[in-house]
C-alpha cells in the first residue's frame, strides 16, 4: 500500500494560496447562495443521502484511512492522535448516522427569535439566518470532515474544509462521498469545498479572507488555535484545550464517584472533555479508592504532596501539571480543602471548557453549578458526555470556550445569526 501523498495542484502553475482561497471562496459563497434558497425538506434529503453515500464508500474510505495510520505511525503521532485519527466499519458507521441524524434535527433557519410590535405599528421579528460561508481548519479527526459538512448543510451555510496533513487521505475520501450524495440531493456541490492542497499558506490566505470568508472555526491543538486568532482577520469561533476538573465533595457517593472518576479520563483518553485533573476535597474518606483503579487501568498519576500520601505509586505534580491538557493517560491530582478552594484552583486552571463536581450535597452542587465560569459545569456526571451528540445536539463543530456567539457545544444553533424584519403600513420617523 502506497503510503505518499499525491497533492492536488492548484488550477494553474501560477495559482497562489491567496488566489486559490479567493477561487474557492467565491464559489461558495455563490454556492451558499443557491442552497439558501432550497426548502429545508430538500437540505434534509441531501444529507440523507450524503449518509448513505458515506456508508456505501466504506471500501474506499477505510483504506485511505489506512494509509494515514500507517504515515502516522511512521511520523511517531502518540497514541492519543492515532487513535483520533482511526477509522474502523463502526466509527464509520456512527460517522453516517451522525449525519443522518444532523439532517433529521430541526432546521433553525426561519425561526422567529422573538417578535413585538410598536406603539406606531411597526411589527418587528428577529430571526435565524445561515451565517454564509464558514471556513473550518482542523486536525487529526477525519470525522470532523462529515460533522462539519452535515451541520453547515443542515444550517444553510458553505463549507470550506482544510484538514490536517495527518489525515489527508481520509478526509479526501470521506469528502468525494459526502458530495455525491448532496449532489445527488441537488445541492450544488461547491456548498462544501476541501481545500485541494496541504500548503500551509493557505491557513493563512484563509485567516486573512475577510469578506469572502464569514467565519473560521479551529479544531486541533493550542497552537492552531492560538495561530488562529492571533492571525486571523475573519470572526473565530475557538475551541481551545479542555483543561476539565472532576471535583470528589466530601459528601459524594464513594461507589459513584469511583465509577465515574475513572470513567472520565480513562475511557478515551485523547478527547477534549477527558478529566485532566482530579481534586478531592481533604475529608472525603475514600481518596484511596479513586487513585488505585486508575493506576491498574495504566493510568500515570501525579500529584501535590497531600496527593502522594495517597499512594506512594503517585509522581510528583509540577507547576505546569495544572495547566496541561495531556490527552493521555496522565492524570494530576490535588487534594483541597472544601468546595472554596476546589472552585478557586478551577478558577485559576481551568481552560472553561468541561468542569464537573460529585456530590449528594444538593447546597454545594448549586454553588459549584452557580460559581464555575466553564462553557459546560456538571453534577454527578462524567466529563465525557462533553459531546454535542450527547447533548441531543446531532454532530458539533466544536465546543466553544470563549463568551460571545455560541458557548459549548456547537450544532445548528450555533452556526447561525439573525436579522431583523420589519412591517409596516407607511409609517414615517417624525
Amino acid at each position: 500500500m502506497s503510503t505518499q501523498l499525491q497533492e492536488i495542484a492548484p488550477e494553474s502553475a501560477q495559482e497562489t494560496p491567496q488566489a486559490l482561497v479567493e477561487r474557492l471562496a467565491r464559489a461558495g459563497r455563490a454556492a451558499q447562495t443557491k442552497l439558501a434558497r432550497l426548502p429545508s425538506e430538500a437540505r434534509e434529503a441531501a444529507l440523507k443521502l450524503a449518509a448513505q453515500s458515506l456508508r456505501r464508500a466504506e471500501p474506499e474510505i477505510l483504506p485511505a484511512n489506512a494509509i494515514d495510520m500507517a504515515n502516522g505511525e511512521a511520523r511517531g503521532l502518540t497514541g492519543a492522535l492515532l487513535d483520533r485519527l482511526r477509522l474502523d466499519p463502526a466509527r464509520l458507521a456512527a460517522m453516517a448516522d451522525a449525519v443522518a441524524q444532523v439532517a433529521s434535527l430541526e432546521d433553525p433557519v426561519g425561526q422567529i427569535i422573538d417578535s413585538r410590535s410598536r406603539p406606531n405599528g411597526l411589527v418587528l421579528e428577529r430571526v435565524r439566518v445561515p451565517i454564509g460561508l464558514i471556513g473550518i481548519i482542523y486536525e487529526s479527526r477525519p470525522n470532523v470532515t462529515a460533522d462539519a459538512a452535515a451541520l453547515c448543510v443542515r444550517s444553510g451555510n458553505a463549507a470550506l474544509l482544510r484538514g490536517g496533513s495527518e489525515a489527508v487521505h481520509s478526509n479526501r475520501a470521506i469528502h468525494q462521498a459526502l458530495v455525491a450524495g448532496l449532489v445527488e440531493g441537488g445541492v450544488p456541490a461547491d456548498v462544501v469545498q476541501l481545500v485541494p492542497t496541504q500548503d500551509r499558506e493557505v491557513v493563512g490566505a484563509m485567516l486573512t479572507a475577510a469578506g469572502l470568508v464569514d467565519m473560521i472555526v479551529p479544531r486541533g491543538g493550542k497552537s492552531l488555535v492560538a495561530r488562529v486568532q492571533a492571525d486571523a482577520r475573519v470572526p473565530v469561533l475557538a475551541h481551545l484545550d479542555g483543561i476539565c476538573h472532576t471535583f470528589v465533595h466530601a459528601a459524594a457517593d464513594p461507589a459513584m464517584a469511583q465509577a465515574v472518576v475513572l470513567n472520565a479520563k480513562m475511557r478515551r483518553t485523547g478527547i477534549c472533555g477527558a478529566m485532566e485533573t482530579l481534586l478531592i476535597d481533604a475529608t472525603y474518606p475514600a481518596a484511596a479508592a479513586l487513585v488505585t483503579p486508575l493506576i491498574e487501568a495504566g493510568c500515570e498519576v501525579r500529584g501535590d504532596a497531600r496527593a502522594q500520601a495517597i499512594d506512594p505509586r503517585i509522581l510528583p505534580a509540577g507547576a505546569e501539571d495544572w495547566d496541561t491538557e495531556y490527552l493521555d493517560a496522565v492524570l494530576s491530582v490535588a487534594v483541597v480543602d472544601g468546595l472554596d478552594a476546589a472552585i478557586a484552583h478551577i478558577a485559576r486552571h481551568s481552560s472553561g471548557h468541561t468542569d464537573a463536581i460529585l456530590t449528594d450535597d444538593a447546597q454545594a452542587a448549586a454553588r459549584f453549578l452557580n460559581e464555575v465560569d466553564s462553557a459546560i459545569v456538571m453534577h454527578n456526571a462524567s466529563s465525557q458526555f462533553a459531546d454535542g451528540g450527547e447533548f441531543g445536539l446531532g454532530a458539533e463543530i466544536g465546543i466553544a470556550t470563549g463568551r460571545l456567539h455560541a458557548r459549548g457545544p456547537v450544532a445548528l444553533e450555533g452556526l447561525t445569526t439573525y436579522k431583523w424584519l420589519v412591517r409596516g403600513t407607511g409609517q414615517v420617523r417624525p
